[in-house]
């Protein structure tokens, strides 16, 4: 990882305008692309970012990072406070709470909760940035990814949204959908998911215990 502390404007062009007006930023260049500008405050949410796959471009006092789509952030540097890079190495991932991870295991043996003709590929299915919850195929035969959250945030959206970017790359498992599934899911994570086409699911965690009750709601 890189990090970047620089005096610098910032001029977003693609679906739409932005512009950040000079100040001091923190700049995070990842092991997998990914360019994003911080301030010191709004705890982990950038002002901009740009996903992988990209491409940067360091020119004199200018960056010009550009996307798979062609949209560009544009980062005028004034100057430079702090350039320094790590190496983190590979991540062990995150370790799931007891709750997330019996849901998980409840909803991989009963996976036909889903719905109808699911099937179960795995579990803990592997990405180079970590494994999805659960893969699975539904009746059509189409790829299903299933990311579990005991409370779903927008966060969790967010991180289904990178791992749906590396599987569709995949041309054995695209095209692949989402699922975000929780046992409460807040309606800003609603609203997001709904927005990338990604489905909801409300898990009942007693129900999937006490098998009376193999339905799930899904909106």
């Amino acid at each position: 990882m890189r990090l970047v502390i620089a005096r610098c404007s910032v001029d977003y062009a693609g679906r739409l305008t932005a512009h950040l007006p000079s100040a001091p930023r923190l700049i995070l260049v990842k092991a997998d692309g990914s360019v994003s500008i911080h301030a010191d405050d709004r705890a982990y949410k950038p002002l901009n970012w740009m996903s992988p796959p990209c491409t940067l471009k360091e020119d004199e006092g200018v960056w010009t990072v550009i996307n798979k789509a062609g949209e560009k952030l544009i980062i005028t540097m004034e100057e430079i406070l702090h350039d320094s890079s790590h190496e983190l190495g590979v991540d062990p991932g995150l370790i799931k709470d007891g709750v997330e991870a019996h849901l998980q295991e409840l909803l991989a043996d009963r996976i036909e909760t889903l719905g109808e003709g699911y099937s179960l590929i795995r579990r803990e299915y592997p990405t180079a940035i970590g494994p999805v919850d659960i893969l699975c195929r539904d009746a059509e035969g189409q790829t299903v990814a299933v990311e579990i959250k005991r409370r779903g945030e927008i966060d969790g959206v967010e991180q289904l949204t990178r791992y749906l970017e590396l599987l569709n790359r995949d041309p054995h498992l695209a095209p692949v959908r989402g699922i975000f599934a929780a046992q409460e899911i807040k309606p800003q994570a609603r609203v997001l998911a709904t927005d990338r086409s990604i489905g909801c699911a409300v898990l009942d965690y007693d129900a999937l215990r006490g098998i009376e009750d193999d339905k799930l709601r899904l909106f």
